[in-house]
């Protein structure tokens, strides 16, 4: 105990100064942001790169502009940089410029080298570009976020809704140039307050604030219906409405006559941001702060060392966790192998040795000098990461340890040769046994039974015990391998960092998946969650019980999806139709039965209405825990299925002629895509 206690004391001790210097320099982080890849980049020490920082760095201490809006440029020709800002119309100046302060700090970071992108805060939003931007309506690049509560009168909340966003709308487009701003509240008939807010930059005429509103305002019933709050946010325009007052309702408004705005001279390159002795009482602030919480703990350790050390050395109680107890790993260095051992661990990549092919790369069997047997994921060359970068997601993903996750070893770099290393899984993936005829006769009721149970617990560790709230988005037969033992690994749960994809916390422009796993809000919309996780739970639950794939689910002569199939019987009284043959005499059919209740009850359409990871493992492990009824599941793939051609080729179709209105591009491809969030 007191190895421990030291231990402790040493590391809090020795981390205090990276916490100050962590507290006094880091930006939140953004609401959402996108980095526009068709504008192209720019090189590092480039002219374009010193006109950009020259342009960030002057635009929070522009003066005269107490209002928000900021449409500057700086340099010339194809080097010249455009920039658009807008503060929310309620922020006072002061929290506009240290918003915008924040804004140009951290865009230029998380868009690395990209000569357009655009991010938003809850007081602000930055774009820059090397377009003139001023006076164009951009609609392309809309994000979600709505509140996880529910309005028990969803059509009158709506209308009501609908007539308040028609009378804002109209006062915000009514505005000058400087602002386009209006907020407004009405009764619902609940009889509760519901509060609204619309903004649109005022570079815009009175038409395109109109149309643009318009435009976002058709968003609402797709993200947020029935729900208490939600906004649909774009770089021209923005709605949002919460049931709480969420503005300043003191909110000046803008002068008769506006102030004259303009861009830096070209000489003036050392501007000071105006804000910077506020910056400086808040970062002393924070620094005493952290060094009384510091000093604190310090000695709350100590107390709690020696009041329990006499009782923790007289009894040591031995428990098995879900997740593998592992020593943290300090360094990416410490997991990397040199690529000559790779090599002739895989026999040069051999063909016999080759595993099978993904969307991110082909996989290896290999054994190491020492007689252990590796799998080796040679990753495709789509990756836009720096080494430091790759090294420092590897370390991320290595950390998370589960047995019911493959774990990943190791790592490699050579040249343009990204490689993973994993934990060898002997008996291949699930897809492997449960949709052959006779492979599957060898999966008796327990054993996939308990198959399901280790999927469940992987799964909400991912979601919910895990050192980052990750949404897999892949969830899949063949990403569940099975061990020895045919003990159930979740694989692909980490890919996603590794490789630079547009995407963001509750919407991405970019659909990649494996269609008939995904939710139907992820393929028409890009919206995910671990909701949608869920979904693709049910699925695989359903594949497990039947033996069959979800979307060429057989009966007799006759062929249709997997979901109308189960809900039908279900609805008929006859669910243990769903299950495989080989199983439908056994005695555990009230079992089978209750697995197809619970597939049935994550595949519904409603987000809201699927349940939880964490319900769904207690729904599985307590017969005795009622079930609610399912509503009808989600038929977004089809009712009668032709062919998996057609599917995808109607997919593509759509995807190559044109964008959807929020930027929402489908495309089918069989790669494994994961979320991470912070905790």
């Amino acid at each position: 105990m007191a190895r421990v206690c030291s231990s402790i004391l040493f590391f809090i001790l020795s981390h205090i100064f990276i916490l100050l210097i962590a507290q006094v320099t880091s930006q939140p982080e953004f609401l959402n942001n996108f980095c526009e890849n068709d504008r192209g980049n720019y090189t590092r020490n480039s002219t374009y790169e010193a006109n950009l920082n020259h342009l960030l760095s002057t635009l929070p201490s522009q003066d005269g502009n107490d209002y928000g809006f900021y449409n500057l440029s700086y340099g010339n020709s194809s080097d010249k940089v455009y920039t658009i800002a807008l503060c929310r119309g309620d922020a006072k100046p002061d929290a506009c410029r240290s918003c915008l302060n924040d804004s140009t700090l951290l865009l230029p970071q998380r868009c690395r080298d990209q000569k357009e992108a655009v991010g938003w805060y809850d007081n602000c939003m930055l774009r820059y570009s090397n377009r003139s931007m001023f006076g164009i309506v951009e609609t392309s690049q809309i994000f979600y976020m709505w509140s996880v509560q529910n309005v028990t009168d969803a059509d009158g909340f709506y209308e009501k809704l609908r007539t308040l966003i028609n009378q804002l709308k109209n006062q915000a487009a009514a505005g000058d140039s400087l602002r386009k701003f209006a907020t407004g509240n009405d009764t619902t008939p609940e009889f509760k307050t519901i509060y609204a807010l619309v903004q649109c930059t005022p570079d815009l005429s009175k038409e395109q604030c109109n149309n643009c509103l318009d435009s976002v305002f058709g968003y609402i019933p797709q993200c947020c219906g029935g729900k208490k709050g939600g906004r649909v946010i774009g770089p021209s325009c923005n709605v949002r409405y919460e049931d709480y007052l969420f503005y300043d309702s003191t909110a000046n408004p803008p002068p008769t006559s506006p102030p004259t705005v303009s861009p830096p001279p070209p000489t003036s390159t050392n501007t000071t941001p105006t804000q910077g002795n506020e910056s400086n009482t808040s970062r002393t602030v924070i620094i005493v702060a952290v060094s009384t919480s510091a000093l604190f703990l310090v000695v709350l350790i100590i107390s709690v060392c020696v009041f329990f050390g006499i009782k923790m050395a007289k009894k040591k109680e031995e428990t098995r966790p879900l997740y593998e107890p592992v020593e943290e790993i300090e360094s990416a260095e410490s997991l990397q192998y040199n690529f000559d051992t790779i090599k002739v661990a895989t026999d040069n990549f051999s063909e016999a040795n080759k595993l099978g092919q993904g969307g991110f790369g082909s996989v290896y069997r290999g054994r190491l000098s020492d007689g252990e047997e590796i799998a080796v994921k040679r990753l495709s060359r789509g990756s836009g990461q720096g080494d430091l970068e790759f090294k420092n997601e590897v370390l991320l993903v290595a950390k998370l340890q589960h047995r019911n996750l493959v774990r990943l070893l190791g790592f490699c770099l050579e040249g343009n040769e990204r490689l993973l290393v994993y934990e060898f899984v002997p008996n291949a993936s699930l897809d492997h046994f449960i949709f052959d005829p006779s492979k599957r006769a060898h999966l008796n009721w327990e054993r996939r039974y308990k198959i399901i149970g280790g999927v469940s617990r992987g799964l909400l560790y991912l979601h919910e015990d895990s050192r980052l709230r990750i949404i897999h988005r892949d969830l899949k037969a063949s990403n569940i391998l099975l061990d020895e033992e045919m003990n159930p690994k979740i694989s692909d749960f980490g890919m996603a960092r590794l490789f630079l994809v547009d995407q963001t916390q509750g919407n991405t422009s970019r659909i990649v998946g494996t269609y008939g796993y995904m939710a139907p809000e992820y393929v028409m919309h890009g919206q995910f969650s671990v909701k949608s996780d869920i979904f693709s739970f049910g699925v695989l639950l359903l594949e497990i019980v039947s033996g069959q794939k979800n979307n060429c689910f057989r009966h007799g002569e006759h062929v249709e999806d997997l979901l109308s199939y189960a809900w039908r019987n279900w609805r008929e009284g006859t669910a243990l139709n769903v299950a495989d043959p080989l199983m439908r005499q056994i005695s555990s059919g009230s079992e089978i039965t209750r697995c197809i209740h619970i597939a049935l009850l994550c595949v519904q359409v409603n987000v809201a209405d699927r349940p939880t990871m964490n319900t769904v493992v207690l729904m599985l492990n307590s017969n005795s825990l009622s079930l609610p009824v399912p509503s009808e599941p989600a038929f977004f793939m089809h009712s009668r299925i032709a062919s998996d051609m057609s599917l995808a080729s109607d997919l593509n179709s759509r995807s190559d002629h044109s964008k959807s209105e929020s930027g929402n591009q489908a495309s089918v491809n069989e790669a494994s895509i994961t979320e991470f969030y912070p905790r």
